[in-house]
């Protein structure tokens, strides 16, 4: 017998109605990604090793996929990493190639490689799937598509204030209200290290902190104890973990904590610019608030940092993410190109509007004309209508095959098609047309211009 089929854990087959759900939240964020001047790129779905290795820290390398040398691979590996149990060792000589992670490396590796023909600021987005090895859960893939936008050559916080304002409005377009953003600098975060004393840890200091939400306090000063943060130092934190109150109030309580960070006091002025002109501008489905415990993971953000939380009452991880990463194409040899970007969570987006059914009806909708089929000379007949109809944008089509009217109808039924038209000899003769309506099976003998015209 023949193995039945499967698909790898963490990926997905996408139905129809899938796929046109998916498309109409990629046009929505593509039209507005057009509307404030971004320009498309893209890159390929794999890239050198060395591209992607060590710039999302320990926990985000140890997510990529790694792509084996073809051919005889281990043929280049070493005995004594053969023998070896060390695996990283052995995967650096039969692996060259990764995939991708995410769209922000590979954009800074393509800024450093086509520096000369991109004008500076140059605003770029990007809509391709990335790959992760991580454990599949609810929200949680392994093969996902982002959505990115960054400007990089620019040192303005308008650029901050305009990605808000980019992930409002596509909130606003999708319905999706009550959204919040969320904002933090990861210079206050260093700041904040360096008067617990614990600069040198920063990024201990802030990987535990950024899982708050799923480890909780405890949890949180247990895995900063075990990476040699001190209870002493914990403690001069302790405030974070209640930090309540309007934007306003908690950029007060941070700058007395960090008065004696310059590092520290720059970050919150930087918030305060941000939020003060966002809350002035005003914003349509989402809020922004100041959240001091965010950190997000990755090692290359160097300033503003945002986090998209779903709606209150909606059990789903962040719908999108970003920040200021003023170094990394330095990492390519490219010194001095500040960056900015935000990533929409495709993904989670479409499982948080399908549990707000906020899908409007007519991205599902397929065929609206199903033309039956009932011999060669009626289905020409047929074909000639379908021609008019597809011309003026309706969506049509001809059954294939002259089978017995009962098997045509059910098929417009199973598909949901609201109208099928019916042609036979004495509709040829009077160069007319049969339209049924499959939702209340109404018949009306109709010409030409007036199937279009009910169209």
């Amino acid at each position: 017998m023949a193995k039945k089929p499967g698909i790898p854990k963490g990926t997905r087959d996408f139905t129809p109605q899938e796929v046109n759900k998916r498309n109409y939240i990629m046009e929505t964020i593509k039209q507005q990604f057009q509307l404030y001047g971004f320009q498309p790129i893209e890159t390929p779905s794999f890239e050198n090793s060395e591209t992607l290795m060590g710039k999302y820290g320990d926990e985000g390398d140890r997510l990529i996929f790694k792509i084996l040398n073809s051919g005889d691979y281990l043929r280049k590996a070493s005995e004594e990493h053969l023998r070896s149990k060390d695996s990283n060792a052995l995967v650096s000589q039969i692996s060259e190639k990764a995939l991708r992670y995410d769209l922000t490396v590979p954009f800074a590796r393509y800024v450093v490689m086509h520096q000369n023909e991109i004008d500076l600021p140059f605003k770029r987005y990007q809509i391709q799937p990335v790959w992760r090895a991580d454990r599949p859960q609810k929200g949680r893939f392994r093969e996902f598509y982002q959505c990115d936008a960054d400007v990089v050559g620019s040192d303005s916080l308008w650029q901050e204030v305009e990605f808000v304002q980019l992930y409002d409005a596509v909130f606003n377009d999708l319905q999706l209200n009550g959204v919040t953003i969320k904002i933090n600098n990861r210079k206050v975060l260093a700041g904040l290290a360096e008067i617990i004393g614990a600069a040198d840890k920063l990024i201990d200091f802030t990987v535990a902190l950024d899982k708050l939400d799923k480890i909780g306090e405890e949890g949180v000063k247990n895995e900063m104890l075990q990476n040699g943060i001190s209870e002493a130092a914990i403690e001069k934190i302790q405030p974070l973990f209640s930090f309540e109150g309007s934007n306003q109030e908690r950029l007060e309580r941070l700058a007395v904590m960090l008065k004696d960070s310059e590092t520290g006091l720059q970050g919150v002025e930087e918030l305060k610019f941000i939020v003060e002109k966002v809350e002035k501008l005003g914003t349509k489905a989402a809020r922004i608030a100041i959240d001091v415990t965010l950190a997000r993971g990755l090692n290359y953000y160097t300033g503003a940092i945002f986090e998209v939380a779903a709606p209150k009452g909606v059990a789903m991880g962040s719908i999108g993410g970003g920040g200021r990463y003023d170094d990394l194409t330095g990492i390519f040899g490219l010194k001095g190109v500040s960056g900015v970007g935000i990533s929409f969570g495709l993904d989670r987006i479409y499982l948080v509007l399908e549990e707000l059914g906020l899908f409007p009806e007519s991205v599902v909708e397929q065929t609206k004309v199903l033309i039956l089929n009932f011999g060669e000379s009626e289905a020409f007949y047929g074909m000639q209508l379908l021609q008019d109809l597809r011309s003026a944008g309706v969506k049509a089509e001809l059954y294939p095959d002259a089978a017995k009217m009962k098997k045509q109808m059910n098929y417009a039924n199973k598909r949901d098609v609201p109208f099928v038209v019916l042609a036979g000899t004495q509709e040829m003769n009077d160069g007319t047309y049969t339209l049924k309506n499959m939702r209340n099976g109404e018949q009306e003998t109709l010409s030409l211009e007036g199937i279009l015209e009910k169209m």
